[in-house]
């Protein structure tokens, strides 16, 4: 496929995407239907026959196939819609069948009535499923035909891509070549001669004048100053503080746009004031169209290739290069372009009967030489982004701990082996043209160059989606957001279409395709298609916002007006959004028309195997369910379980999360909270009792410090005085005289505060009082003290001295 018939290629793919076959082809006869809105059989047969004989010669052209599979196809969609007629009348008679108990057995006999309505209900079936089951064999037959004729044109392009031309590198057919060119340009100047001679013509054209005038000078001016006003605009863009980054960035693609549009807008208002000049004919008309289409192709090379290597901040550039390789591959994407452009222009020509194939053949050779060239320098520089990219990317990761330094990123090992492969088309694909296939070779390298043009345009638009989410959600939200990656994903899933019909399929195919999809997979007696995917993803998320702002008014507008505490509130609202949830998802699944009835065997099936895996989740799921309803602790209880003990801050149907006062988040089973005991401090109310021993010194006044002890704790303002807080005289210890108080505090909360405050209380008090606190005290008794002293030191022997003879 060829840059002229991009365009087309393009929407058609794009509605693909959206779920909406577009493009059959011209359809000159359509399926006939009676006055009942039944199929005319009669009219069927003849062109099933005549289908039938063109298969059988395959002889008619490629056009007059196409015309025959649309006329197929319109049939076809008839016996379909036809095969869906009275299904709801055919359930309710299977019903009152069904509803009369099974048919007797061989020798076995019924009531009269009830044989005799058997009978009338089965003849009945009989007649409203006859037209059913012509539908489905005449279904059938349309069907094969279109997949014999499909299979036809798969071979004539198989044929047409392995046909040998003429070498072009032959210099006897360079003439013929130049001579196509004059015969084309004579063509034209002689319509335009003929045309102006023509007294009607030359009227036409004074009476066309003024709208000429107005579309030349429109033209020009988007020509000569849109490039003006889309630089004054970027360079205000660009300057603006008061805009986020991502608002700047986002304001930049859109005016790069426009600075696509307003050229290409005037250059088709200057086309269009040349057509409406009525001096052009066949030739003429021809040549315009293929004028637009060199226009856009030229435009649109020079937007992909700013936004691939922009000169400057924003955008991002999609590749890792240098100043001087940014500039370089900008320059190869524009020469890349007018290359694409002149191969749709002799394209045109031979498709439009302006040119032989020998001449197309001998001037295309340059083009695609020059084209491999391109193609192999701009494939150099992908591969040394690449390489770029993974170093960038080893370095970054040699710089965070824990991560893999050779790892390299998925987008540049796709450019990188992308880089490898064009720069082997680039060689091949002159190769092929100048030995003759010449089909092969425009298809291998045009298609690689609107390949690498398709990717690069689906990379712009991801860019663009996470521009737009970090506008909306903040700079660091674009960077991680899911959101921005599922809306890339499906940008490529779009994509796909586009790439198959740049690599030779035809629009035929992917209808083909989607009718498979769209059919769906068989579940049960029922089929999940695409568009019930669809339909069941759109009604759960209807359902869970509606289950999420229900709970939201339950959490803020209803609940804090009752007299529910807080663990009641928190059960309320959680329960709503099992309920809501749960009730999401079957009303999705029974308004997709997902019948799980047949999923019941499979269910019964798996039941042990899930019983037996899956039953200390099951058990902490029904634990969850009793926690919630019956309520034992709720969130922001105290408890302690298993050695655990923190506040409860969130009950699941898994697990409950209790936060440790070192701040600890500690994950307990459910089942666990059912099947333990568990201490919760704060269930029903806050109060709860504290016990503080006291110990004194012997010879202390009993009484007195029993009185002092009592002042104290009723002195404490979170000690509860009814009932009153008790001290009680324990024991003789070992070391002093043994006290405990004990008190009732309104707030558990406070069990480690209060009895401190009353310590510092008590201290100061028996200071003042003169009451001494003991500590331990101990008399240590040695059995031989003696080995405690050191033995007295020896004195050392005196030395003999001896007078030596000096004589000796």
């Amino acid at each position: 496929m060829t840059g002229f018939g991009l365009l087309r290629a393009l929407l058609i793919a794009l509605t693909l995407c959206f779920g909406v076959v577009a493009g059959h082809g011209p359809v000159l006869a359509q399926a006939v239907t009676l006055e009942t809105g039944a199929p005319d059989y009669e009219a069927w047969e003849q062109d099933a026959t005549r289908a039938n004989d063109v298969l059988e010669a395959n002889r008619a052209s490629l056009d007059g196939l196409q015309t025959l599979r649309a006329q197929l196809v319109s049939w076809r969609e008839l016996f379909l819609r036809r095969q869906s007629v009275n299904k709801d009348r055919i359930a309710t008679l299977k019903s009152q069948i069904e509803a009369l108990g099974a048919a007797p057995a061989d020798g076995e006999t019924e009531a009269v009535e009830i044989s005799n309505r058997r009978n009338e209900l089965n003849t009945e079936l009989e007649t409203i499923t006859a037209p059913i089951r012509r539908a489905e064999e005449a279904y059938t037959r349309a069907d094969g035909l279109i997949s014999r004729l499909d299979s036809i044109v798969r071979d004539r392009q198989t044929n047409q891509i392995l046909e040998l031309n003429p070498t072009p590198v032959n210099p006897a057919l360079w003439p013929e070549a130049a001579l196509s060119l004059a015969d084309v340009w004579g063509k034209v100047v002689a319509e335009v001669k003929t045309n102006y001679a023509s007294t009607l013509r030359s009227e036409e054209l004074k009476g066309n004048l003024p709208l000429i005038v107005v579309l030349l000078v429109a033209g020009l001016a988007l020509v000569l100053r849109g490039g003006a006003w889309v630089e004054r605009g970027l360079t205000a863009l660009r300057g603006s503080r008061h805009s986020s980054r991502a608002r700047v960035r986002v304001g930049v693609f859109l005016i790069s746009l426009v600075a696509v549009v307003l050229p290409i807008t005037g250059l088709i208002l200057l086309l269009t004031a040349a057509d409406q000049s009525q001096l052009s004919g066949l030739a003429g008309s021809s040549l315009l169209d293929i004028l637009s289409a060199v226009v856009i192709i030229i435009y649109v090379a020079r937007w992909l290739g700013r936004q691939i290597a922009p000169p400057a901040y924003p955008p991002h550039a999609l590749l890792l290069l240098s100043e001087g390789q940014s500039l370089q591959m900008r320059v190869l994407i524009n020469f890349g372009g007018l290359l694409i452009a002149a191969n749709a222009a002799v394209t045109g020509l031979l498709t439009a009967g302006l040119m032989s194939e020998t001449a197309a053949s001998v001037l295309g050779l340059p083009v695609i030489v020059l084209a491999g060239l391109i193609l192999f320098r701009i494939a150099q520089l992908m591969v040394t982004s690449a390489k770029a990219a993974q170093a960038k990317a080893a370095e970054d990761a040699a710089l965070a701990e824990g991560d893999n330094p050779s790892a390299e990123a998925p987008s540049g090992v796709v450019v990188r082996y992308l880089g490898r492969g064009a720069r082997v088309v680039a060689i091949l694909g002159p190769v092929l043209a100048a030995i003759g296939y010449t089909f092969a070779a425009n298809a291998l390298v045009y298609s690689s160059y609107l390949t690498l043009a398709l990717m690069a345009g689906v990379a712009i638009l991801q860019r663009l989606v996470r521009d737009i989410y970090a506008m909306i959600r903040g700079e660091e939200a674009g960077s991680t957001g899911l959101i921005p990656v599922l809306i890339g994903f499906g940008l490529v899933l779009c994509a796909l279409p586009i790439l198959a019909l740049i690599w030779g399929a035809r629009v035929t195919d992917l209808s083909e395709a989607w009718k498979l999809v769209a059919a769906g997979v068989p579940l049960g007696e029922s089929r999940i298609s695409p568009v019930d995917f669809l339909k069941f993803a759109i009604i759960f998320i209807l359902g869970y916002g509606l289950t999420r702002l229900m709970q939201s008014t339950l959490r803020g507008q209803i609940l804090p007006r009752t007299k529910l505490d807080t663990g009641g509130r928190n059960a309320m609202v959680a329960g709503t959004g099992y309920i809501g949830i749960f009730l999401a998802a079957l009303i999705a699944i029974t308004s997709a028309g997902i019948d799980l009835s047949s999923l019941a065997i499979v269910a019964g099936a798996l039941s042990v195997g899930i019983g037996f895996g899956l039953q200390t989740i099951v058990s902490n799921f029904v634990s969850g369910i009793i926690l919630l309803i019956e309520r034992p602790i709720s969130e922001g209880d105290w408890i302690e379980v298993g050695g655990t003990m923190g506040v409860v801050r969130d009950i699941s149907v898994r697990a409950t999360r209790v936060e440790t006062f070192d701040r600890r988040d500690v994950i307990v089973p459910n089942a666990d909270l059912i099947s333990t005991s568990v201490t919760n401090w704060t269930k029903g109310n806050l109060t709860g009792r504290i016990i503080l021993p006291v110990g004194v010194a012997y010879g202390t006044d009993t009484r007195k410090v029993e009185r002092i002890l009592r002042e104290i704790a009723e002195a404490e303002p979170l000690v509860i005085l009814n009932p009153p807080p008790n001290v009680l005289f324990t024991g003789f210890g070992a070391d002093s005289l043994d006290f405990e108080v004990r008190a009732i505090i309104r707030d558990v909360n406070y069990v480690v505060k209060v009895p401190s405050e009353m310590r510092h209380e008590i201290a100061r008090r028996f200071a003042a009082e003169g009451i001494e606190i003991p500590f331990a005290q101990r008399d240590v008794w040695l059995r031989n003290p003696e080995a405690l002293n050191p033995p007295p030191a020896e004195k050392p022997a005196a030395k003999k001295t001896t007078k030596k003879d000096p004589d000796a």
